[in-house]
């Protein structure tokens, strides 16, 4: 983590100051201990579950126009999940890590994210 962090602070420092960089940790105050240099950032813990990373993407992303719900992301992981097998076994692969299953992966969660309509709950910033 900390390369890829240094890399998207970098980004947002030297070429994009409109870019915007999060952090997230299964474990509070762990970011702290290992990076000396994120004291003033916010950093989203999840406890290392998934309702915990889609809580703290809500909370992350909460400026932007379209605002899926826990339940929304939660509901379209169950769906990628159940899709996994098939996908891992229609390229062969042992790992959903492997170039061409997690394409598969990003392309189907764009087609269900695209079907799925935002949760009557969640309010629209464009009202």
């Amino acid at each position: 983590m900390p390369f890829e962090l240094g890399l998207a602070v970098s980004w947002q420092k030297l070429k994009r100051p409109n870019h915007t960089w999060f952090v997230f940790e299964a474990v509070p105050r762990r970011a702290e201990k290992s990076l000396s240099d994120i004291s003033g950032t916010d950093v989203y813990i999840h406890y290392g579950n998934a309702r915990g990373v889609f809580r703290q993407l809500c909370n992350a992303f909460v400026r932007l126009k379209s605002q899926p719900t826990t339940q929304d992301m939660e509901q379209i992981y169950r769906r990628l999940t159940d899709l996994l097998p098939e996908l891992q076994e229609r390229a062969g692969a042992s790992s959903p890590f492997e170039a061409r299953v997690f394409q598969d992966l990003v392309f189907a969660a764009r087609a269900l994210t695209r079907r799925q309509k935002p949760s009557e709950a969640s309010p629209s910033l464009e009202e």
